[in-house]
């Protein structure tokens, strides 16, 4: 179970299917359900890679997730507009290839954010060459995030200048937006994962040798005890002789559940204080 990350790898794919025009083999699936009657409807399993013919419409394709510990994710995806490149012989302002850019800004302060818009908008002034989209993927890959931000976002790059010159003098304007991560006193966010990330015996070592951790456990064992005829105590300490007790959800989730709130109990003893907790 990849956990955060489910549904990262069928997007990626997706994406590149999108961007190649090829739709990938179904895998895993060379022997297709026969509780499914493939004649009818317009639902198939590819048994290649097909190409995906450009009929004049974007592609689009479907992505869904669905975790086993019950989340469910769909996203929808487009195939990306074709950039439209109309470079004017002896222009001064090439047109902008990608519609709405967004530039990236961020500083320690925010006159200093000020100051970057500023100088950011000079920069695409003296540098009419400089393709504006190149400029956004730079801003947001090779500079460090600080606390203060903004984002600048234009359809030209004549309204990224004016967007630019506006955040600069503390002017508001539609085509930008400011704003300042949170504190770092907010503190982290504990997550407790989902059915998937456990094993025998997982708690062992921070049974025996924390004692917040103990006693969190046995309370949790004390609140579950009427209602199971398993001991979350000996699970987390891989005693018993049914070790295969882990494929049933009834206990699987009550172990996680005992496993995360000790950890967090014993995170914050440590002086780890978290701004959530979700899971």
């Amino acid at each position: 179970h990849t956990q955060a990350a489910a549904g990262a790898v069928g997007v990626i794919k997706t994406v590149m299917a999108l961007e190649h025009g090829t739709a990938p083999r179904t895998l895993h699936a060379d022997t297709p359900s026969t509780r499914v009657d493939w004649t009818k409807g317009a639902v198939r399993l590819l048994r290649s890679a097909q190409e995906w013919p450009d009929t004049g419409r974007p592609r689009r394709a479907a992505v869904s997730a669905f975790g086993i510990s019950g989340t469910n994710a769909h996203v929808v995806l487009e195939q990306a507009p074709a950039q439209s490149v109309e470079e004017s012989a002896g222009s001064a302002n090439p047109p902008v290839d990608t519609p709405d850019v967004p530039l990236l800004l961020s500083a320690r302060t925010s006159p200093a954010l000020a100051e970057q818009a500023a100088r950011t908008a000079q920069f695409l002034r003296s540098h009419p060459e400089t393709d504006p989209a190149a400029a956004g993927w730079s801003l947001a890959t090779t500079r460090a995030g600080h606390q203060h931000r903004a984002v600048v976002l234009g359809p030209d790059r004549a309204g990224l200048l004016d967007s630019q010159d506006a955040l600069a003098i503390g002017t508001a304007d539609p085509a930008h937006v400011r704003g300042t991560t949170a504190d770092s006193a907010t503190g982290p966010v504990f997550v407790f994962p989902g059915q998937g990330s456990q094993w025998w015996g997982m708690g062992r070592e921070l049974y025996d040798s924390s004692r917040v951790f103990r006693a969190t456990v046995d309370d949790c064992a004390d609140a579950l005890g009427p209602y199971v005829d398993w001991s979350p105590v000996d699970l987390l300490r891989g005693e018993g002789d049914d070790p295969d007790v882990l494929h049933r959800a009834d206990v699987v989730q009550p172990a996680l559940f005992s496993t995360m709130v000790a950890l967090a109990a014993l995170w914050r003893s440590l002086g780890v204080e978290p701004g959530a907790v979700v899971g």
